[in-house]
């Protein structure tokens, strides 16, 4: 399976593919930022983050995307700007028949780490452990998109079990009525 991690951001937004053939077999296919220009009005910011999400989509066939659940910070400004990015990515997937899955940061943060509160380090340190890479990549932000991506490896699929085990449930009611 391969995710890819979105990191949402309008002035950075980072991006991380992670390929599994099993739980403990993690390796990074891609990483990278996408960046958009503060002077560019919003919409043309937008449509680059689209334009370049789109070129990323399809040069890596993901068969999920992993994007950060947008919270609420005391940042209203940022808040806005990081779901508008979110936005994006979710639209993009919808388009093209990619299932999307949303992951908390502290979510993220206790898959990769064991704690939902570590800090920026901790998680980009066990991320460069756990896909083997010589260096952390830089910034931070393709750093947390592939956090996200190995949540999704991690967790995903688990969520997705308990999901579909649900709607069965769900299902058996409505037929028994």
């Amino acid at each position: 399976m391969k995710v890819l991690g979105v990191d949402p951001g309008l002035t950075r937004c980072g991006l991380g593919v992670v390929e599994s053939s099993g739980p403990q077999n993690l390796r990074m296919v891609g990483v990278g930022v996408i960046r958009t220009s503060v002077e560019l009005p919003l919409e043309k910011r937008l449509l680059e983050l689209e334009s370049q999400l789109i070129e990323w989509i399809d040069l890596h066939n993901p068969d999920v995307i992993a994007v950060e659940r947008v919270f609420s910070q005391l940042n209203v400004r940022t808040a806005m700007a990081t779901g508008q990015a979110a936005g994006v990515a979710l639209l993009i997937a919808a388009r093209k028949g990619i299932p999307v899955m949303m992951h908390t940061p502290s979510e993220v943060k206790a898959a990769v780490t064991g704690s939902g509160r570590a800090d920026k380090k901790q998680v980009a340190l066990m991320v460069q452990k756990l896909l083997g890479l010589d260096e952390i990549p830089k910034p931070v932000d393709s750093t947390d998109a592939l956090a996200l991506a190995i949540c999704h490896h991690w967790r995903g699929a688990g969520n997705a079990r308990v999901a579909a085990a649900l709607e069965v449930n769900k299902t058996r009611r409505l037929v028994k009525k």
